[in-house]
């Protein structure tokens, strides 16, 4: 009988752990089905409140085309026209939609191209712009994080403070300007609009897992700093460095649209400002729907990994 109770006790374990995984499983499908909804919802609702704002501009309708001398009267009734079908917001969202899922982006009028073909040629651009400035940012502020936790000095702690406040407190077009009449790459100014809210948030953070008694042990006991850093603190702090990973990708591509205009980068920010100056609705609609779907994905992302990441820990 004794044999045979382990047996049962094993299975029962077995069990328990199949079924707990089972229901963790389908909680986590349930969250990302949430988040997914959230975000077309979000997306979708961004591209009409693009499309209405562009409607209620001031001077919108208004063809400079009317001011052309070498156009017929027939190209300028014909742009009318055109003007007159994006008037009605909803209609004309309704017919981007129905474009929108056979592939069709729309035609730019103020580029003469298609919205797809413009989309494609600066995204490379703007994900290089994203790259630079939020591993840039993370570097930097992560270098100055880690020794205000090690050395505690009241000097520089005082003085990493004061630099990350005043990059904080700056405007990103005004950095991007400071470098351009300084010659330097206008996509450092992104890493500098970032690095402030990464150095306060991490070291925040490390002063609190360094507290901790298990870390507090570990040095009692003299191992190596790398390693209570690797084994002891990280593993506290993935979650909220996860969460806070998907936020700097927001700040960094709101950041990059007007260093693109300022620095004359070709991305999409340079596009957007353009596409604004002009009115274009399709190519708006379709850079408000970018911006929502990258700013809700990335909250969304670290929404969905920091639980986990922070579940493992414990």
């Amino acid at each position: 009988m004794f044999p045979t109770r382990i047996n049962t006790g094993r299975q029962e374990s077995t069990l328990s752990y199949s079924e707990g995984s089972q229901h963790f499983g389908m909680r986590m499908m349930r969250t990302f089905g949430r988040h997914l909804i959230t975000i077309i919802l979000t997306a979708l609702l961004g591209g009409l409140l693009g499309a209405a704002l562009v409607r209620m501009a001031p001077g919108f309708g208004v063809q400079e085309s009317d001011f052309d001398a070498r156009l017929s009267a027939e190209t300028r009734q014909a742009l009318h026209q055109q003007d007159v079908r994006e008037r009605n917001v909803l209609s004309y969202y309704w017919n981007y939609l129905r474009g929108l899922a056979h592939g069709d982006l729309g035609y730019s009028r103020s580029m003469d191209r298609p919205v797809s073909g413009l989309l494609r040629d600066r995204l490379a651009e703007t994900l290089q712009s994203l790259t630079i400035g939020v591993a840039g940012g993370w570097l930097l502020g992560l270098a100055l994080a880690l020794p205000a936790t090690w050395k505690r000095s009241p000097l520089y702690s005082t003085s990493a403070n004061a630099i990350a406040g005043l990059f904080l407190c700056v405007p990103s077009a005004v950095l991007a300007l400071l470098f351009l009449v300084a010659g330097s790459p206008g996509k450092i100014a992104i890493a500098l609009i970032i690095f402030p809210k990464v150095f306060r948030f991490s070291r925040n953070l490390l002063i609190s897992t360094y507290a901790m008694p298990h870390v507090l042990t570990a040095k009692a006991r003299g191992l190596n700093p790398v390693r209570i850093l690797g084994w002891h603190v990280l593993p506290n702090i993935a979650g909220p460095m996860l969460a806070l990973a998907g936020v700097t990708v927001s700040i960094a591509f709101g950041a990059a649209i007007p260093v693109e205009v300022v620095c004359d980068y070709p991305g999409l920010g340079q596009l957007a400002w353009k596409a604004a100056l002009a009115r274009d609705v399709p190519l708006l609609v379709n850079l408000t729907l970018i911006i929502a779907l990258v700013t809700v994905a990335a909250n969304s992302f670290s929404d969905l990994l920091a639980p986990t990441a922070t579940r493992d820990v414990l």
